[in-house]
């Protein structure tokens, strides 16, 4: 528990985690104040020198196996909590800035997303039942951010702005071609064919989708605009009017970006227009959390915008917008 110690008191100033060992003994940090008040019950010794190491990954890992349990109330929430308020004493700390520096210089292998590998990494996060994403998604099974006009504004009318907006972005006019790289489960792809006049081409790489997405464009009755093709977007082949991808280019990886944006370039007709959505980080070029890389997107990361412009640039595209 020593060496975790020193990592908490260094790491939790706001907020208070009492730590409850296997022998009974507690150990508390934090202020008490801004910030959650927890405690938590270590299962087994051997849990405080694996948090020490890798407490990102380790925490999620012992809460899900039942090694880590909260007690007088608490819940997983708060930890997240107080991983919140506290993030920038776990950066700083020295173990921590040396972890962070190899994840860095391993970010490309762990980010490696070529043919076959990328479809992979895809179909491990989407290709799951399409009842599991309908209990928290809106009717178009948008997956990506929505445009709220205002707080308490409905998220299927959020999802619905989005569209909107992208389509106005776009410039798009009746019989104009599309390609949808990342097409998801057919929302956006349906909502241009419904509302612009346009076909599409839509492009993914996980089946379940696919399946999904035919099924939906067949039910609203543009199944002869929409076509949704598996395949991957460097296999991708003919020129477009337009080329639009919408919260696809996180699942690219870094030393894609160069391939992701001259694909982009080399689809588009002259004079054509590409519109890239992405989650974006407001933080200097990072690395992919430990958890999220493991269990959730692996493949999977989040650029900044300095990546993103120098690849732009490197691939002779203009950004207009």
């Amino acid at each position: 528990m020593r060496l975790l110690s020193h990592l908490l008191r260094r790491f939790i100033e706001k907020g208070r985690l009492t730590v409850i060992t296997p022998d009974g003994a507690r150990h508390s940090f934090g202020s008490g104040v801004d910030g959650p008040v927890l405690v938590a019950r270590f299962a087994d010794d051997r849990l405080a020198r694996e948090l020490f190491l890798n407490p990102e990954l380790i925490a999620a890992e012992a809460y899900m196996d039942g090694r880590l349990t909260f007690e007088d109330g608490g819940t997983v929430y708060d930890l997240l909590l107080l991983f919140s308020v506290n993030r920038k004493g776990l950066a700083a700390h020295p173990v921590q800035k040396a972890l962070r520096k190899v994840w860095r210089a391993l970010r490309g292998r762990q980010q490696a997303n070529p043919l076959g590998k990328a479809a992979e990494n895809v179909k491990s996060h989407y290709d799951h039942p399409a009842e599991f994403y309908r209990l928290w998604l809106d009717e178009s099974m948008s997956y990506s951010c929505a445009y709220f006009e205002h707080p308490d504004e409905p998220l299927e009318a959020a999802q619905r702005n989005k569209m909107r907006h992208i389509a106005a972005k776009l410039k798009l006019s009746p019989g104009m071609h599309v390609a949808e790289i990342g097409s998801g489960w057919g929302g956006l792809a349906i909502y241009l064919a419904q509302t612009c006049g346009v076909t599409v081409s839509g492009i993914n790489v996980s089946p379940d989708q696919l399946a999904e997405s035919r099924r939906r464009a067949e039910a609203a009755g543009v199944s002869d605009k929409v076509q949704f093709i598996e395949q991957d977007y460097r296999e991708l082949t003919g020129t477009y009017d337009r080329v639009v991808s919408i919260g696809m280019m996180e699942h690219v990886g870094v030393n894609h970006f160069d391939e992701y944006f001259t694909t982009l370039r080399g689809l588009l007709k002259p004079g054509g227009l590409a519109l890239v959505h992405a989650i974006g980080r407001m933080s200097p070029p990072g690395t992919t959390a430990p958890f999220i890389r493991k269990y959730i997107f692996p493949g999977g990361y989040v650029p900044a915008l300095s990546e993103v412009m120098a690849s732009t640039e490197r691939s002779a595209l203009w950004v207009a917008d």
